[in-house]
């Protein structure tokens, strides 16, 4: 298996041509967040690790080449909002081969949060595929707000190469969430 290094992000296009009209503006953000050179926050991208894809591409070339950027992943950010589909995009693809077949565990981020204390309330989000999994347990997830410090935070205590969460609806304490807010 491949070095296991990348954070993979998963995120629904939604179907829209215009990034900016979808879910992709999340990833955008972070890749803001890991250019900045005032800004702490720094991880490898596996989404630059292969050649890039399009939404037009065959289906069969996207499921190749989010598997090869899965087998190189220490964990799988999960991007939820509001805009979400239960099904009918990459996103459940993405999860039923991060969690079933690479066994990375899951970063799931919500977006519009301070803090995430009941995942559950929250699961009119999640794709069928991250229900499926959670509700069985192959999930091993830790669920965050969409802010930068709680975000880093997660990406590096939480990958096949260290501590997995040890359950699927593992959150931070309140407090550890507002003190990482705070930052």
């Amino acid at each position: 298996m491949a070095n296991r290094t990348g954070t993979y992000i998963g995120f629904d296009g939604l179907g829209k041509a215009n990034p900016t009209e979808s879910d992709f503006r999340y990833y955008s953000t972070m890749q803001a967040w890991s250019a900045g050179k005032n800004i702490d926050f720094r991880f490898v991208n596996s989404h630059d690790k292969t050649a890039a894809v399009r939404d037009s591409s065959l289906r069969s070339t996207l499921e190749s080449r989010i598997r090869e950027r899965l087998s190189a992943s220490k964990n799988c950010i999960v991007i939820l909002s509001g805009d979400t589909r239960k099904s009918g995009s990459m996103l459940s693809y993405e999860i039923e081969k991060a969690v079933d077949l690479y066994k990375i565990p899951l970063i799931c981020v919500y977006v519009g949060y301070e803090t995430i204390n009941q995942p559950k309330e929250l699961s009119n989000r999640w794709p069928n595929a991250l229900t499926t999994r959670i509700n069985n347990g192959t999930a091993k997830a830790i669920h965050v707000p969409f802010k930068k410090e709680i975000l880093l935070t997660a990406i590096n205590q939480f990958s096949v190469n260290n501590s997995i969460p040890s359950g699927a609806l593992v959150t931070y304490t309140k407090e550890a969430q507002e003190r990482m807010n705070s930052k």
